[in-house]
Order: structure tokens, then sequence, then C-alpha cells
């Protein structure tokens, strides 16, 4: 073999290197992202076992107020859905988005919920519900908290993805860009205050 040619195999091999470690950087990536999506899924599981025990805790204070719980009830599980969809495949945009819109529509329904306790002095003094606001506030921080990691890790995984020469092994690989999960409605980004004192 001659010189030139050990050269073009040598940058050859090389290159097929460089190659293999930007695909390896852009895995990388994602499963971190995918696992960010793990920690807000782990809090929302939580935050939806709560809720029933809240609304079976408020209902012999606010029997009157049917459809106020009935409400809760029904968007906890349009959530927890959209939470199983996300959860399948958080590199799903659609997933995500739906996702958003239904800790939305949780979210207003909880604060109506809330809204609603205040007006009972019985209900706020119960010590059952005193204990579940406070574990609901906790997972509420850590849901914010998860929420922020992961559009961290999102935008991270999109960077990566988007730069030279990062993009042209993501086109060839089909790394398909990561969707934020992000509240639309300004009033729904605030944690729902759930404090009785």
């Amino acid at each position: 073999m001659d010189i030139g040619t050990i050269i073009v195999l040598v940058v050859i091999v090389a290159l097929a290197l460089y190659g293999v470690g930007l695909y390896n950087g852009l895995v990388t990536a994602r499963n971190q992202f995918k696992n960010a999506f793990a920690q807000i899924d782990v809090q929302l599981k939580r935050r939806y076992d709560l809720i029933p025990n809240l609304v079976e805790t408020a209902k012999g204070y606010l029997a009157h107020e049917r459809e106020t719980l009935e409400a809760v009830i029904q968007a906890r599980n349009q959530a927890q859905a959209a939470s199983r969809a996300a959860s399948a495949h958080p590199e799903d945009g659609s997933a995500i988005a739906g996702l958003a819109a239904a800790e939305g529509v949780l979210s207003g329904a909880m604060g109506r919920f809330f809204a609603l306790a205040e007006a009972y002095p019985d209900l706020k003094a119960n010590e059952t519900m005193q204990n579940l606001m406070e574990e609901l506030t906790s997972t509420e921080n850590k849901i914010a908290f998860s929420r922020q990691h992961f559009n961290d890790a999102v935008t991270a995984y999109n960077n990566m993805r988007e730069q030279f020469p990062n993009n042209v092994v993501s086109g060839m690989f089909s790394f398909a860009a990561a969707e934020l999960l992000e509240i639309e409605d300004p009033q729904m980004r605030e944690v729902p205050q759930v404090s009785f004192s």
C-alpha cells in the first residue's frame, strides 16, 4: 500500500468514527429527554392518586356541589389517559400537546374545587383534607420542577439534532424534533393555590 491509500483509509475511518460519535450523542440526548418525561410521569401519577382522595374527603362537606366534584374526577381521568399516551411516546409532539391541554383542564377544575372548598370552614379544618392539600402542594412543586427539567432536556436534544453536522446524521436516521411541555393558558402556568391557612 502506498502512503496516499493509507491516508485516505485513515480519513475514512476517522469520519466513520466521528459519525458514530454524533449518532451516539443524539441517542443519548433523546434518552435523556425521555427519562426526564418519566420523572414528570411519576409526579403526575402521584397527583392523579391524590385527587380522588381529596374529592372523597370533600364529598361529605360539598354534597350539593356534585357537579364540581364530578368535573374534577372527569378532568383527572382525561389527564391520566393523556399522560399514559404521552408516557408511551414522549417523542410524539401531539401526545405531549394533548397532555398539556388535559393538564390545563384539570388545573382549571382543581382551581374551581379549591375556590369552592374555601367557603367551607369545616372542610378547611379537616385534618385529612389539610394533609392531602400539603401532599398535593408538594407534588405540584415537583411537577413544575420535573417539567422544567424535561423542557431543558428537550431543548438540549433539539439543539443537538439541529446543529451542523449533527443535522446530517439526525436527518439520515430520522431523529425527529421533540415537543416542549408547555401550558398554553397563562392562568394555568401558576401552581393551583391549595393552602387552607
